[in-house]
């Protein structure tokens, strides 16, 4: 009996003792191999708990030409965590009875227009942020993806309507960023100002975010910003920053994890600020952490997840019988994550200057583990050969293209005439094939860096090699043949299975412009 009394005494002590969280030291030394284990130039980790800061610290470097280190006032894109913001401007609207959650968008944008009639007509506030549209995932985001498009936010809400569903509406989660820039005018339209200007005056000031702003470009001090980093060729670079303009409501925020911080203590708060006013009330706090939206959970897995959801500006799941708030962001060369488990008090956040996101997931999870009190895996190790694995198939994928390629230029020559011409798509506008320098040549009208040399591949298709090489978004171009052998249209899709989402060639259907003669004047 007292042998059974001693090892109850020996569990309870080893379980203490594994549950205790991670300790500053623990999370220096996590992040220094991630670092490493994931080649990403600089990264920032904050660690809320109990309404309190209690770690704040950046690593590495903000950028490779200037190798000036990051610290806890580094500022970062967190881009789509800019999505809970532009819900959070929202709930204040609510909250002001100026808009209600499942009021008609048409009421505040009369030229808002789906695919559908009826979803036009149906289509509400509450739906523009829950990714249950009918779209597709990232259907359209090729007008704000890559840079240096052309289009603007009436653009976007007009071009809707040409986006074809893919499933029923409010029937299916696939996520979407057009509608939250659509979000991002509706705060315009019924506040006055624009949703940057408001953001910053209604959400930022009251938390004393100061030095955050709702875009590169509103950034009141750039000394001490990150560059984007990517692969290009295989090596780690700076690359173009990309603004985005066009879309700063569904993820052009710059902050840093010291203002950040105070932003999760609010939400942890239920939108009470440090003074005892609130910035929203619990109800629409609430509504924002309330499923809207199912989310296919997978297996159960580390932490015995059974049901995931989208909210409003939140992805929601169960982690080991906790309720965790979270979201990811993802721009060119920097990628974030914030996460929350309110029941525990806790809220990590994670920003980096490179394009790995399994770099913030492992510092995420191994945090949680501690709090969790789960041990025995190494996130670190583990998503870094799950890394390996998905970019040796990807490789294996593109290199075999490239192979074939170069076989084709040896034994075939295609007539380009027969594809060569202007070709328009209802939304994205007119590209051109054409010779360029000598090359046949892929050229988008609206978006500049949708442009490429075109190499032939095999029968009516072609293969897009992108100048901008960062992207990783190298893509079939098919054409499709009229009865004389002539190219009528073309639609492409990506190589890659690692391309992101947001380069949504594949819902493209391009459609030959013909050119317009003169009628012949009738003879009388």
């Amino acid at each position: 009996m007292r042998q059974v009394f001693f090892l109850f005494l020996l569990l309870l002590s080893f379980t203490h003792i594994q549950a205790q969280p991670i300790t500053s030291v623990g999370i220096d030394s996590l992040v220094e191999r991630t670092l490493k284990a994931f080649d990403v130039p600089g990264i920032a980790v904050a660690v809320v708990k109990d309404g309190k800061l209690v770690h704040s610290k950046g690593y590495g470097v903000r950028s490779l030409k200037t190798g000036k280190p990051v610290d806890e006032n580094t500022m970062f894109c967190i881009a789509s965590n800019s999505k809970a913001f532009t819900a959070a401007a929202l709930a204040i609207l609510v909250d002001e009875g100026k808009i209600k959650w499942d009021d008609k968008v048409r009421e505040y944008i009369p030229e808002f227009m789906m695919y559908d009639p009826y979803v036009t007509e149906a289509f509400t506030i509450r739906d523009l942020l829950t990714h249950r549209s009918g779209l597709g995932l990232g259907a359209g985001d090729l007008m704000m993806f890559p840079d240096s498009s052309n289009f603007t936010v009436n653009d976007i809400i007009h071009n809707l309507r040409y986006l074809k569903p893919v499933s029923g509406f409010r029937s299916k989660y696939d996520y979407d960023n057009n509608l939250y820039v659509v979000a991002g005018e509706v705060v315009a339209r019924v506040s006055g100002k624009s949703w940057g200007e408001f953001v910053e005056q209604r959400i930022f000031e009251p938390l004393g975010m100061s030095g955050s702003a709702s875009s590169f470009a509103g950034l009141k001090n750039k000394t001490n910003v990150v560059d984007p980093h990517s692969k290009v060729n295989g090596t780690v670079q700076v690359i173009r920053r990309n603004q985005i303009p066009v879309a700063q409501a569904a993820g052009g925020i710059y902050s840093n994890i010291s203002e950040l911080s105070k932003w999760v203590t609010l939400q942890l708060a239920h939108g009470k600020l440090g003074n005892g006013k609130r910035l929203f009330s619990e109800t629409v706090h609430e509504e924002m952490w309330t499923p809207q939206t199912i989310v296919p959970a997978g297996a159960p897995g580390r932490y015995n997840t059974h049901f995931a959801a989208y909210g409003l500006g939140f992805f929601i799941n169960d982690v080991k019988g906790y309720k965790q708030l979270s979201h990811t962001g993802g721009i060119d060369g920097m990628v974030t994550q914030i996460t929350m488990l309110p029941e525990l008090g806790l809220g990590i956040i994670v920003l980096t200057n490179q394009e790995e996101g399994s770099a913030f997931r492992a510092i995420t999870n191994q945090i949680k583990d501690s709090y969790l009190g789960l041990n025995g895996t190494d996130h670190v190790a583990e998503l870094a050969a799950k890394r390996r694995d998905a970019l040796k198939k990807a490789t294996g994928i593109t290199d075999s293209i490239w192979r074939m390629v170069d076989a084709a230029s040896k034994t075939t020559q295609p007539d380009f005439n027969q594809v060569a011409g202007t070709y328009e798509d209802p939304w994205f506008g007119e590209v051109t094939i054409k010779m360029k320098n000598g090359k046949p040549w892929f050229e988008s009208a609206r978006s500049p860096f949708i442009s490429g040399e075109l190499l032939y591949l095999k029968g009516n298709t072609y293969v897009a090699r992108w100048t901008k090489r960062n992207m990783d978004a190298d893509a079939y171009v098919n054409f499709v043949l009229d009865e004389a052998g002539k190219a009528k249209g073309m639609t492409m899709h990506a190589i890659s299975p690692l391309t992101d989402f947001s380069y949504d060639f594949h819902d493209l259907d391009f459609k030959r412009k013909e050119i317009k003669s003169e009628e012949p004047q009738r003879k009388i």
